[in-house]
C-alpha cells in the first residue's frame, strides 16, 4: 500500500531514502538522529559538515553510507511550545520538503520517523495527524511507497477520545456476541430460541433462522446462479460514483499495479483488507460493504476486533482510510490497502 504505518528500526529499513529528524547543525544528536549517524558511520558526519546546517522546516539530502538505503533526508522539526508559534506549519513543511527531495532524487520508497514527537515535545497524536495529512496529500498526486516508522508502540498514540470511543464500541458489541454464542451452545432442541434473549444479536439470530432447502438442485443449477464478482461490483460502483480509477485506488491506499490486476481479471480474489479499502474509498454504506465483502467470500463478524473497528468508522460516516489505519494500528490489527 502507498502509506504504511509499521513498527521497526528506521536504520534497518530497505528503502530508497530514510528521513532523519535532525537538529539544525546536522552534526548528530540524540534519539533517531544519533542512531542514524552511528549506523551510517563517520562519513555521514563529514558530508553533513559541508551542508552549512539546515533551517527549521527545511530538508537536505546526503548519501546513506553504511545504511541499507540510498539516501538520508535530514529535516529539522520545530520544538513544541504551545501550538501558537507556527509549530504546525513548520512541521508540515518538514514532510513537504522531505517528500519533494525524495521525488527529485527518484526515490520510489521513503521511511519517516514521527518528526518532533520525541524530545522536541510535539504532542504525539497531533504529530501523527500532521504526518498522515501531508503524506496522503502528496500521494494523491504522486506514486511512492511511504512508511511512518514507529520504533516503540508507547510512542504511538491516536487521540484519547477516539481510542476510548472505539474501545467502548468493541466492548459493547464484542462481549454481547460472545455471550450469545455461549448461550446458543447451551440451548437444547426443545428450548425456544428467544428464551435466552438472542433476538438483538444478528449472528445468533441468523443461526436460528437457517433452514435446509428441500429443493433438490444440481451442481450446474447452483453454478448457473453465480452473481457478479467482486471485480465487477467494484468497477460498477466506480462508474456509479462518477470518479476516476486513479481517484478510487489512491483513496483506497492501493497501488496502481494491483488495481490493474483487479480491473483485468473479473475473477480476481482480493484479501479482506483490500475489499474493505475499496469500500471505504467508495464510501459505501454498511450494507453495501457487506455485499462487496460477500462477493469476495468474506463477511463482517462481531467476534472480530478488526471487523468491529471497520463497522465503527462506517457507522460514524468516517471514510478517511488513513485515520482508520491509525486506529487499526493502535489496536494491533491489519491495515487497509495492499
Amino acid at each position: 500500500m502507498p502509506l504504511q504505518i509499521i513498527r521497526h528500526d528506521i536504520t534497518k529499513m530497505r528503502v530508497d531514502a530514510i528521513v532523519n529528524a535532525a537538529n539544525s547543525s546536522l552534526l548528530g544528536g540524540g534519539g533517531v538522529d544519533g542512531c542514524i549517524h552511528r549506523e551510517a558511520g563517520t562519513e555521514l558526519l563529514e558530508e553533513c559538515k559541508t551542508l552549512g546546517g539546515c533551517d527549521v522546516g527545511d530538508a537536505k539530502i546526503t548519501k546513506a553510507y553504511k545504511l541499507p538505503c540510498k539516501y538520508i533526508i535530514h529535516t529539522v522539526g520545530p520544538r513544541y511550545n504551545d501550538g501558537k508559534h507556527n509549530e504546525e506549519a513548520l512541521l508540515r513543511s518538514c514532510y513537504e520538503r522531505s517528500l519533494k527531495l525524495a521525488d527529485e532524487y527518484g526515490c520510489a520508497s521513503v521511511a519517516f520517523p514521527l518528526i518532533s514527537s520525541g524530545i522536541y515535545g510535539y504532542p504525539k497524536a497531533e504529530a501523527l495527524r500532521v504526518a498522515v495529512d501531508e503524506i496522503s496529500s502528496f500521494l494523491v498526486k504522486n506514486e511512492m511507497l511511504v512508511y511512518i516508522v514507529i520504533f516503540d508502540k508507547k510512542a504511538y498514540k491516536i487521540s484519547e477520545k477516539l481510542f476510548a470511543d472505539i474501545k467502548e464500541f468493541i466492548d459493547d458489541n464484542y462481549v454481547d456476541t460472545q455471550y450469545c454464542l455461549y448461550a446458543e451452545s447451551r440451548r437444547t432442541p426443545e428450548m425456544p430460541f428467544d428464551e435466552l434473549k438472542h433476538k438483538k444479536c444478528e449472528p445468533c439470530a441468523g443461526s436460528a433462522l437457517r433452514k435446509e432447502s428441500k429443493e433438490n438442485l444440481t451442481l450446474n443449477d447452483f453454478i448457473g446462479q453465480i452473481d457478479e464478482s467482486f471485480s465487477e461490483m467494484l468497477l460498477r460502483k466506480i462508474d456509479e460514483r462518477g470518479i476516476k480509477d486513479s481517484e478510487c485506488y489512491k483513496k483506497a491506499n492501493i497501488d496502481r499495479k494491483l488495481f490493474s490486476k483487479i480491473r483485468s481479471d473479473i475473477h480476481y480474489k482480493p484479501s479482506k483488507p483490500t475489499v474493505i479499502a475499496f469500500a471505504v474509498a467508495l464510501e459505501l454504506s454498511l450494507d453495501e460493504t457487506k455485499e462487496m465483502l460477500m462477493k469476495a467470500g468474506f463477511a463482517l463478524s462481531h467476534s472480530n476486533k478488526f471487523d468491529l473497528i471497520i463497522e465503527f468508522f462506517i457507522k460514524n460516516g468516517n471514510y478517511n482510510i488513513f485515520e482508520i489505519n491509525q486506529a487499526l494500528f493502535a489496536f494491533d490489527q491489519s491495515l487497509l490497502g495492499a
